[in-house]
């Protein structure tokens, strides 16, 4: 399994995304996959990439969040949460995504 979250520099919510994202693999994932978080610094970058805004999770090369939003902009991601709009999903949400990927 690879595990990557795409991030903006400016991004304020990556971190605590990468935050939610270890605990939430540590929790349902049985192997002990790494965790990338990769800088997203061009335009050109982000079309070759199935990004929708930062932060972004893929699983083996699939956004954990699937939507239309895919973006060629280095711009931040909204995330629909129990709480209402958040820049980042919640880690049961997360653990949640990782489940059911499989």
């Amino acid at each position: 399994m690879k595990i990557e979250l795409l991030h903006i520099a400016d991004c304020p919510n990556w971190e605590e995304s990468l935050h939610r994202l270890q605990l939430a693999v540590d929790i349902v994932v049985t192997a002990s996959p790494t965790i990338d978080a990769r800088l997203i610094d061009s335009t050109e970058e982000a079309e070759s990439l199935p990004f929708a805004g930062s932060p972004t999770i893929l699983v083996d090369g699939v956004d954990l969040f699937p939507s239309e939003g895919r973006t060629n902009d280095l711009a931040w991601r909204i995330y629909f949460t129990p709480n209402g709009m958040a820049g980042s999903p919640t880690q049961q949400q997360i653990e949640e995504a990782l489940t059911a990927h499989g």
